[in-house]
């Protein structure tokens, strides 16, 4: 409780649409056979859907779902369907959560990617019978590592002040 809250901005909704997309396009690199690649898409869904839940809610992670469904060649909702449940708990916990730094923010948002990833590969066993393995859940080990990061990144435009002032603290 040490460290000085700031009177965050709103957040602007083309930078909350742009920022979906930029994940979703970084989805889209080619990492080849990676298996510690994480989800940016879970991982900006989650933390819009904790820090915003009025404006990305469960609608915004169906459609994001349902992209995802499209890129990957996967089930047609399968995706969406992790994503609208990974949505969903956020919602949940939002207000618990930001009580906590993001450090500890990173324990509770953990079981959430977790979860997703459970109900795809669940969803993949029931469909061809096959279970991707133990190392794809090594991917919500990765994008929970990387929430602090997107924590600062994706605060950063909110913390600036409106009109600029050396005198002033917040």
């Amino acid at each position: 409780m040490n460290q000085p809250h700031y009177i965050l901005l709103p957040a602007s909704p083309l930078f909350i649409f742009s920022s979906l997309l930029i994940a979703f396009l970084m989805n889209f690199l080619p990492w080849g056979n990676m298996v510690f690649v994480p989800d940016f898409v879970a991982l900006v869904l989650v933390f819009w859907s904790i820090h915003q839940p009025r404006k990305v809610g469960i609608g915004v992670a169906f459609v994001m779902g349902l992209l995802m469904d499209v890129h990957t060649a996967s089930l047609l909702g399968e995706n969406a369907l992790a994503y609208t449940l990974l949505s969903y708990f956020a919602i949940t916990i939002h207000r618990r959560v930001l009580w906590f730094t993001p450090m500890t923010q990173t324990l509770h948002v953990f079981p959430l990617f977790l979860l997703t990833q459970v109900i795809q590969s669940l969803i993949q066993l029931m469909v061809n019978g096959k279970f991707p393995g133990w190392l794809f859940f090594s991917e919500s080990f990765v994008t929970a590592a990387l929430w602090p990061v997107a924590t600062w990144l994706l605060l950063a435009p909110q913390r600036r002040s409106v009109d600029r002032d050396d005198t002033r603290p917040i």
